[in-house]
C-alpha cells in the first residue's frame, strides 16, 4: 500500500522526483490562475466553509463536517454539505442525496453525511456547480464542503484544514513521493488547522490550531438496525474491516474499547462485496459507518457499524462562530 511509503520515515519513492515536482508546479500553477482572475471562481451569496487537507488519505474530514452541521444547526442556520462524491457514478449532476440514495450513485461519504448529519447533502464532481445549485433550489442559508481545499473554482469564507495526528505529514515530500497535495506554506491561509488525535505535528505553527477528538458513541446493526452500547465490545473476539484512508486509527479504536481485534485492511472507498463480510460463526464484524453505508444489502445479522463524532475544543467554535460573525461585513473575493 502506498500509504505505507507515504507515511513512513524515509522516501523509498526518490526515484519519482521528476513526478513529484511536476505535480507541485501544476497545482501552484492552478492555484495562481485562480488567485489572479485568469480562471473564475464562482460561489452562491451565501457563506461557504470549506474543509479539506493538504494530505492525501484519510484525516478525518467528514466527522468534522458533521460536527460543523451540528453546530450550525444549534446556532440557528439552516446548512448543507456539497460534496465531490468520491467513488459515485450518477447518470446527472448535481445529485441530492438521501438516506436512501444508492451508494454507487453518490459515493461512501456523502451517503454516510446524509444519514448521520440530518441536513441536505449535494454531490457534484463540479462543487461551484453543486453549491449555486443548492442555493439556487433553497436547500441551505450556509454550505459547507467536505473535501474541497483544492477545490478552486468554488469560492469560499471559512478555510479548515486537517491532518490525522498520528500520521502527521508523512515524509514530508509532495504527491507521488509523499503524501503532500500542496506546501506546508499553504496552511498560511487557512482559518485553521485541526489535528485528529495527537502525534506529529507539533511542528505546524498557526494562530488557530486545534486538537479534535474521535469519539465513539454506539454500534448499529446493519441489518436490522438495532444499536448497542460501546462496552458491549469489551472481551470479545471481533473481525474488523476497513476500506478507509488510515484502517489503522480503526483498529485502534476497538482495541481501547476492549475488543480483540482481527485486522482485515482494505483501500479507501473500496467496493464491498458479500465476500469481504466473511466472518467467522458467533464472532460479530465491525466496520466504519463509511463503509456501512455500502454493504446494508448483503450483511448478516452479526455484522455491526461503529459510529464516532468529532469532538472539539470551546476554542475552536468561539473562532468559528466570530468568523461568521465577520461575515456580515462586506466579503472580499477569496477563492
Amino acid at each position: 500500500m502506498v500509504d505505507r511509503l507515504w507515511y513512513g520515515e524515509g522516501r523509498p519513492l526518490w526515484l519519482l522526483w521528476p513526478l513529484a515536482w511536476l505535480y507541485r508546479w501544476i497545482a501552484r500553477r492552478r492555484r495562481e490562475a485562480y488567485l489572479s482572475g485568469r480562471r473564475d471562481v464562482s460561489r452562491p451569496p451565501i457563506p461557504v466553509v470549506v474543509v479539506g487537507n493538504i494530505t492525501a488519505g484519510g484525516t478525518g474530514k467528514s466527522p468534522l463536517t458533521l460536527a460543523i452541521v451540528a453546530h450550525l444547526k444549534k446556532q440557528g442556520w439552516r446548512p448543507a454539505i456539497v460534496s465531490r462524491g468520491y467513488g459515485g457514478k450518477s447518470d446527472h449532476y448535481p445529485l441530492e442525496v438521501c438516506a436512501s440514495t444508492a451508494a454507487h450513485l453518490s459515493g461512501d461519504e456523502p451517503l454516510m453525511l446524509a444519514r448521520q448529519g440530518g441536513v441536505r447533502v449535494v454531490v457534484d464532481p463540479k462543487r461551484a456547480r453543486g453549491a449555486q445549485w443548492a442555493y439556487d433550489n433553497n436547500l441551505a442559508d450556509i454550505l459547507v464542503c467536505d473535501d474541497g481545499l483544492q477545490h478552486y473554482a468554488l469560492g469560499r469564507d471559512l478555510e479548515i484544514a486537517v491532518f490525522d495526528g498520528g500520521r502527521g505529514l508523512g515524509n514530508g515530500a509532495p504527491i507521488p513521493v509523499g503524501p503532500l497535495r500542496e506546501p506546508v506554506e499553504r496552511l498560511a491561509r487557512v482559518d485553521a488547522v485541526v489535528i485528529n488525535g495527537v502525534g506529529k505535528l507539533a511542528q505546524l505553527d498557526h494562530p488557530q490550531c486545534q486538537t479534535m477528538q474521535m469519539e465513539p458513541y454506539r454500534l448499529v446493526n446493519l441489518k436490522t438496525g438495532e444499536n448497542r452500547p460501546l462496552d458491549w465490545l469489551s472481551g470479545i473476539a471481533v473481525t474488523a474491516v476497513a476500506g478507509i484512508g488510515n484502517p489503522a486509527r480503526f483498529f485502534d479504536t476497538l482495541r481501547s474499547l476492549g475488543a480483540e481485534v482481527q485486522e482485515r485492511p482494505l483501500g479507501d472507498h473500496h467496493a464491498f462485496k458479500a465476500d469481504d463480510l466473511r466472518h467467522p460463526a458467533n464472532q460479530p464484524l465491525v466496520m466504519t459507518a463509511k463503509d456501512a453505508v455500502k454493504c446494508g444489502d448483503f450483511a448478516d445479522v452479526d455484522c455491526w457499524s461503529l459510529e464516532v463524532r468529532a469532538a472539539l475544543p470551546d476554542a475552536f467554535w468561539t473562532m468559528f462562530d466570530r468568523r461568521l460573525a465577520e461575515l456580515q461585513l462586506p466579503r472580499a473575493a477569496r477563492p
